[in-house]
């Protein structure tokens, strides 16, 4: 199993022209990948990647702008991003409870990522190649415990 070195925390990102900007006070939770078109569109590339985090964990410097959009898996997704440049940095349903994803490709440093899965791997890009032994999900899973359970064995 691929292992990951955590960074220390916290771990800053942000936006592409730099008004907003936040601090992750704690390690993640669990970081995927995500193959639906709806993240490739929004991503402008073959998938997106996020990092589920406890909300109460992220610092918010500047202002961010929500809107929000019912998901291919039917929730409705609320999604923040910097009013000035128009990243997307944010996004959260209501089932996540008190966790929200940061799009993780914001983060100023994204050397040590490794995905503990993929989800919507029915949609991926016929080019990707995903490797052998990954936890996969043709569409949305209906729980992340085993991506969870798969990232804190990677992380400890």
């Amino acid at each position: 199993m691929k292992k990951v070195s955590l960074p220390k925390f916290p771990v800053k990102g942000g936006c592409q022209c730099g008004k907003v900007r936040y601090a992750l006070r704690n390690p993640p939770s669990v970081f995927y990948i995500c193959h639906c078109t709806e993240c490739q569109k929004q991503s402008s590339s073959a998938f997106g990647q996020s990092m589920r985090i406890a909300a109460d964990d992220l610092e918010i410097m500047g202002v961010t702008a929500r809107y929000s959009r019912q998901s291919c898996s039917g929730h409705v997704l609320n999604c923040d991003y910097c009013p000035a440049c128009g990243s997307r940095l944010f996004h959260r349903r209501d089932t996540y409870g008190a966790e929200i994803n940061i799009k993780a490709g914001s983060l100023d440093d994204t050397s040590w990522f490794k995905p503990a899965g993929h989800i919507w791997t029915g949609s991926k890009q016929k080019w990707v190649t995903l490797p052998a032994g990954e936890l996969t999900y043709e569409g949305q899973p209906s729980d992340y415990e085993a991506m969870k359970r798969r990232w804190r064995e990677m992380t400890s």
